[in-house]
């Protein structure tokens, strides 16, 4: 199932003929890979949680391609109009109440009567939602719980066997999900991410916690994005057997990926799951982690961390 960075028309067309007939696609977004399906087929949505092992209850986020599109799956506020404005396309999911439920199947929904929607920045994805010409979940193509995939390789190693046809947009720009916010009553941060929490707030003022309403969020389960080897986090140094993920200035060294040279939160965000993939492939009986500071970027980047260990808090 091969493709290259320069996907055109050609495959365009043929993902959505796959799409149309409730087949899977592997495409690119700016975050990560994702394994789309057509939001509105249930049978298409129930083969994507299959080929991802993914527990029902996890809803599922719909992409469309402009926010048109968006306001007629969902009820927009004045709150989701700015932040909509602010940040898509791009790296930002709303969580908003239904407003057309054949659009996005009770399935994709996880029975819930509120939407995950968001508008990608990546051309090819773009592209690929305009030729549908509606919404699209498309879940990180990665086996579920696993590290999510952020180069087309690693996707098509995951989930390839899944998909009917796939669309290699390189190595994603953000390497992180998107940041998700529930508006509902008050605006509530259900998940970290490439948008941050400062910037959320700066249009829409202060976020409340997410309490009850992080079950409408994907990737919120306790053990989520983890490699094989357990992982250990706030490690000051490697020991022995393990593979270390520096931060900042560090020896190299043997099973030694370093997520920012210069302590470059953006780039540290990029490289985490490519480096917890390499560092998972190596062979070592555990995967240490540098501290990550908890300042902007860095509080999605620890809260994937902490997933990936098994614990959140």
């Amino acid at each position: 199932m091969g493709a290259d960075a320069t996907d055109g028309p050609e495959r365009i067309e043929a993902a959505v003929r796959a799409l149309r007939a409730g087949g899977l696609v592997l495409t690119p977004t700016e975050t990560v890979y994702g394994l789309a399906a057509d939001a509105a087929d249930p049978r298409a949505v129930a083969a994507l949680y299959e080929a991802k092992g993914r527990p029902r209850f996890n809803p599922l986020i719909a992409h469309v391609a402009d926010v048109a599109a968006a306001r007629r799956i969902a009820r927009f506020d004045a709150e989701a109009e700015a932040l909509a404005a602010a940040f898509w396309p791009g790296p930002l999911t709303l969580v908003l109440p239904i407003a057309d439920p054949q659009a996005v199947c009770d399935l994709a929904r996880a029975g819930l009567e509120t939407v995950a929607v968001r508008v990608p920045a990546h051309p090819l994805a773009h592209a690929l939602l305009a030729a549908f010409g509606g919404p699209l979940v498309a879940p990180s193509a990665n086996r579920s719980g696993r590290p999510s995939p952020t180069t087309f390789a690693d996707a098509a190693e995951e989930t390839g066997a899944a998909a009917a046809a796939a669309l290699d947009g390189g190595p994603c720009a953000v390497g992180l999900e998107s940041t998700v916010v529930a508006l509902l009553d008050s605006p509530r941060l259900l998940r970290p991410g490439a948008v941050t929490r400062a910037q959320i707030e700066a249009v829409v003022g202060p976020l409340a916690e997410a309490e009850g309403d992080a079950k409408r969020s994907p990737g919120r389960l306790t053990r989520h994005y983890a490699p094989d080897a357990p992982v250990r986090l706030e490690a000051a140094a490697q020991q022995p057997g393990e593979a270390y993920l520096a931060f900042g200035p560090a020896e190299p060294g043997e099973r030694v990926w370093n997520l920012s040279p210069s302590g470059d939160l953006v780039e540290a965000a990029a490289n985490l799951f490519a480096h917890l993939r390499a560092a998972d492939r190596s062979g070592a009986s555990a995967i240490a982690v540098a501290p990550i500071p908890e300042t902007g970027l860095g509080e999605a980047i620890n809260d994937r961390l902490r997933r990936a260990a098994g614990f959140v808090g």
